[in-house]
């Protein structure tokens, strides 16, 4: 019998089967209260990539709603059978739902990628945190190296930083790598202000190996099995220019644009869930 897998990938989960609606939460706990009390008992049944703790409407009852995103439907699925009707933390229970909102009425939603952070949470949490490794294997500043048209403005200093990173991951155990490449850029208000320019390598030069390892996570794949064994998988529809250079190729690029970068970076968005609200009617609907 075939062991049934997740597929999970280093992505923002949208999906409606990883989000849960909580709703029933009484006021007799502060919003902060709430949210440390469904962290600590979501979490036991996976990662959660957020979680957020909203008042009710103003026509309904007081009292508050929660919204939670998993990285794995499975977890979400088990989340939701385990907690549903249970009272948890408070006196009276609580309702517990798969998201049955955010698809509705058909609209294909972009699928956004993690953040550095994210990505090296969610692959300590299924690889452990020696079940990968990080490398940086270029970072070069190319401030400056745009043609610019104007003859007068190529005699004047560059008023901004720039830096191209090339970052490895390795997966050992499983014998699959990935390479990212990000690139990050930061305006110079005084050019000959030594105090601003240090403070701005640091954080252009952090922000570019940032964008690289977020960028090579999302190459690759976790493949969750049934007997909660974890496969790591490369994606193979992903450009492989820059996974097929060697470290020597790498470091002798003059010319950066060869390695059409402007493909591989997405930008980094959060989710809006501001404008997601609900009044009484609409949670019977989920009943």
């Amino acid at each position: 019998m075939a062991l049934q897998a997740e597929v999970i990938e280093f992505l923002i989960p949208s999906e409606n089967n990883k989000t849960l609606f909580v709703w029933n939460l009484q006021p007799c706990l502060s919003d902060a209260e709430i949210y440390n009390c469904l962290c600590s008992t979501f979490s036991e049944f996976g990662l959660l990539y957020s979680l957020r703790v909203c008042e009710n409407a103003s026509q309904a009852e007081p009292g508050y709603y929660a919204v939670v995103k998993f990285f794995s439907a499975v977890d979400a699925s088990r989340a939701q059978s385990a907690t549903d009707g249970k009272t948890l933390f408070q006196h009276s229970p609580v309702k517990v739902r798969l998201c049955t909102k955010l698809n509705e009425r058909g609209f294909h939603y972009r699928s956004y990628t993690l953040n550095s952070t994210k990505c090296q949470e969610l692959a300590n949490y299924y690889l452990g945190f020696n079940g990968w490794t990080k490398q940086i294997i270029l970072l070069q500043n190319i401030s400056g190296t745009e043609q610019l048209e104007d003859e007068e403005a190529k005699l004047l200093p560059s008023r901004n930083l720039k830096f191209l990173c090339v970052v490895e991951i390795n997966f050992r155990n499983h014998a699959v790598h990935s390479r990212g490449v990000g690139v990050a850029e930061e305006d110079l208000e005084n050019n000959k202000d030594p105090t601003e320019y240090i403070m701005k390598l640091r954080k252009v030069q952090k922000f570019a190996v940032q964008k690289a390892v977020s960028d090579a996570f999302q190459k690759v794949l976790l493949i969750i099995l049934g007997n909660g064994k974890v496969a790591v998988e490369y994606r193979a529809d992903n450009d492989e220019s820059v996974d097929s250079l060697t470290i020597e190729e790498l470091h002798g690029l003059i010319q950066v644009n060869d390695l059409s970068w402007t493909q591989t970076q997405q930008q980094r968005e959060e989710e809006v869930l501001s404008d997601i609200s609900f009044d009484v009617e609409q949670l019977k609907l989920l009943e």
